[in-house]
Formats: C-alpha cells, structure tokens, sequence
C-alpha cells in the first residue's frame, strides 16, 4: 500500500479521534483520584469561600458509588473505544503484525498518559482538580446514570448472593474515623507532638465514654456527717483539699447536701461577727448545704459537660440505675480527660498515681485508669473489660491476686505490690522484654 493511500484522510481522523479518547480516559482517571482522594473539610472550606467546581465536587462524593460507577464507565468506554480503533489503525498499517503493535503502543499511551500522569496530579493536588472537575463529572454522572443503575443493580445482586449489603449513603470513613486516622498518622510522622494528639482525640471521645468510667468511686469520697458539730466541720473542710464535701444523714448512702468551703466559711464569719465563737454551737451545717445534684452512671462524658455548664455547677453524684450511690464527677474530671492531669498547690505529689521506681519499671496505683496510664506512658493497654489498671489484672488473672503475684498479660509484666482487703492498691508494671522509656 503506498504511502499516501496510508496517510488518508480516514488515517487522521482515526489517529484524532483515539488522541480525543485518550484525553478523555485522563481526565476520568484523573477525577476519580481527586474526588476520592479529597478532604470533603477543605471542598467545604473552598465552597463557603465562593468555590462554585468544590460545592459540586462536595455534592458528587455523597453518593460515592453512582460517582465511581460513571467515572468507571465512562473510562472504560474510552480506552476500549480507544484501543479498538487503534488495533484497526494499525492493522490498516502493518498488516497482521499491527495487533501487537497496537496492543504495544496503546500499552505505553494509556498507562502513561491516562492513568499515572493525571492521577499523579490529581494526588498532589486533590481538592483543586476535583474544584476543575466536578461540573464535567456532573453532566457525566447525570448522562450515565441509566445504564449505572443497572450496573449497580447487578453488583448489589451478585454481593447479595455472598451476603454482602450495600448502604450508598455510608462513607466508607466516617468523619470521625477520618480525624482520628490523620492525627495518629501525624504524630507517627513527627507532625503532631504527642500532647496535642492526647487533646484532640480526648475531646473527640467525650461521647463515647460514659461517667462511670471516671468517676471518683464511693471509696475514696470524703464526707461530711450531719450530725457532727459545726467546729469539727470546719475544721474537716479547712484540712480538706476539695472544695465541695457532700453531706449525709445516718448513712453514707444517704447524701442529703452538699456544702461549698466558702458557702460554710461565708456563715461562719457572720455567726462570729455576731455572737463570737459561742455562735458556732448551735449552727446547723444544713442552712449552708446545698440540693445534691445526682447524675446516672451511664450518661456521657459530652452530656454530662454540657449539664455542668448549663446548671452552672461543676460537681454532682453519681448513681446506678437502682439510685445507690456510686461516686462522684466533677467538670475538672472531664477537662482532665482532654488536657491531662490538672494539679494544683493543693494536691500533694502523694497524690501521684504513677511513679518510675528504681529499677524502672513502673509504680502504679490500681485505681488508675486504663486510659489515663495509657495515655501517660503511650501504651496500648485494652480497656473494654475494666476501667481501671487494678479491674484489669483481676479480670485477666480470674481471680484477686495476693501480693507478690506476677502475672503477664497482653504484653506486659504486672506485680501486685500492695493491696488492702479485696482491693488491689499498687501494681509495679513494666513492657516484656522493652526498658521503660523515660
């Protein structure tokens, strides 16, 4: 065949028209990456900035598999399309060797130039490709949407057959998820330091923990008798370092108040000013006691804040689903859990409830939470079984240790160092076979 019989028209308008489709299989290999590689926080930024393409793009990924089902189609109809006129091209040219060569070049042109090249852009720069890209996707998915339904239709039919269901309005991360995952992955990669990392994921999970789970338990609640006479209540709340003492009649389980240090002192200074100590003898504690404030054990951590700074206090009771007193919260226990260990001049260093010991291993105390411990040493203790470090020991061990006992669990070495009745007090913990980080 001669040359120019070769180079026809039909040859160019061929060779145009692959050139076009292969344009056409970027930009779609391109979209897809964008689209789904994009923070659906800085489309929405981008939007409420005037963004017309990111409010789309925004639109677009919240039915991500009609999104994927046209983007998909649409390629595949272009380098099929593509690579069927390429094959007829250069077998008009070479003859039967123009398969191969066909197959060869098309090889090299889409997986270069369709799919590495776009989706390497798109990657580098997520949010403004899906900006640019979205109000042609848009008229795609529209224009496809026939023919993707019945795709879809066959595919959530063959899952069905393997019991697999389908839910298009489900993100494949959530939001949440999304956040957590980029602030784990920035701190492994030194971009977050382990502070900020503790804080964020602190606040984030206010409503997934309940009261109960770091509540100041009955055991360790300082109270106030009614019955005592007014001078030794002073003298108890001055020694006292908490500001708040709830008050009970006859039994501990019976809280009838609560009083605040300088609601009494307040009282005190008046009965003084006006009858001198003996007007001390027959004050009655209750004329200052506050109405006790009390909160179920199962309520959230983000309910419960949201009480405290609704009712303007900063300290209720808490109590099971039969009203038996359980412990109590204050708003510092859930700050705590989002900045840390907050101590002032009046928490002794005794206070402290983890320790390095000589040998480096780790004193701690057992009513420690798993949590707290975890977060302080940035181990990866489990906590769905118990609260606390000591509830742990005793759930994995099936039984309440003796002093002296080791045990380990889960990847660590636990020494039961003191305990008083059935309650674990002081457990010496270390990592198996790893020092101790300082």
């Amino acid at each position: 065949m001669e040359t120019g019989e070769v180079f026809d028209t039909a040859f160019w308008m061929t060779a145009s028209a692959i050139f076009l489709l292969l344009i056409c299989s970027a930009m779609f290999s391109g979209s897809e990456t964008a689209l789904t590689a994009a923070s659906r926080g800085k489309l929405r930024s981008m939007s409420d900035d005037g963004s017309r393409g990111a409010g789309i793009a925004l639109k677009l990924t919240e039915d991500s598999e009609r999104l994927i089902g046209s983007i998909l189609l649409g390629n595949n109809i272009a380098n099929i399309l593509a690579t069927s006129l390429a094959t007829a091209l250069f077998t008009r040219t070479l003859g039967e060797s123009g398969v191969a060569a066909a197959t060869l070049v098309m090889t090299v042109l889409v997986l270069v130039f369709a799919e590495v090249l776009p989706k390497t852009y798109a990657i580098s720069n997520s949010e403004k490709a899906a900006a640019l890209a979205a109000p042609v996707i848009r008229i795609i998915v529209r224009t496809m949407a026939p023919p993707v339904a019945v795709v879809r239709l066959i595919v959530r039919g063959v899952l069905g057959l393997f019991g697999v269901k389908v839910d298009p309005t489900r993100n494949v991360l959530s939001i949440r998820e999304e956040i957590v995952g980029t602030l784990t992955l920035g701190h492994s990669e030194g971009v977050f330091e382990k502070e900020d990392r503790d804080r964020l994921l602190g606040a984030l999970d206010l409503g997934d923990r309940t009261v109960e789970e770091i509540m100041r338990h009955r055991s360790s609640i300082e109270m106030i008798d009614a019955d005592t006479p007014a001078p030794d209540v002073v003298a108890q709340a001055l020694q006292s370092p908490h500001t708040r003492l709830p008050v009970y009649k006859d039994d501990p389980e019976n809280i009838i108040g609560v009083i605040h240090a300088k609601d009494l002192l307040r009282a005190v200074h008046d009965r003084i000013d006006t009858g001198g100590d003996a007007g001390l003898l027959d004050f009655d504690i209750m004329s200052v006691a506050r109405k006790p404030y009390f909160v179920p054990e199962t309520s959230t951590l983000d309910d419960q804040m949201r009480q405290f700074l609704k009712r303007h206090t900063h300290f209720a009771l808490v109590v099971d689903e039969y009203g038996d007193l359980q412990g109590l919260i204050t708003l510092e226990d859930i700050l705590e859990e989002i900045v840390g260990e907050i101590t002032d001049e009046f928490d002794s260093s005794a206070d402290q409830m983890i320790v390095k010991s000589s040998d480096g291993k780790f004193l701690v105390d057992g009513a420690m939470t798993i949590r707290d411990l975890n977060r302080a040493r940035d181990w990866s203790l489990p906590d769905e079984a118990a609260n606390t470090i000591a509830g742990f020991v005793i759930h994995e061990a099936q039984m309440i240790p003796r002093v002296g006992q080791v045990f380990i669990f889960r990847g660590f070495r636990f020494e039961v160092t003191a305990r008083e009745n059935n309650r674990i007090t002081r457990l010496k913990i270390s990592p198996v076979g790893a020092t101790p980080r300082n």
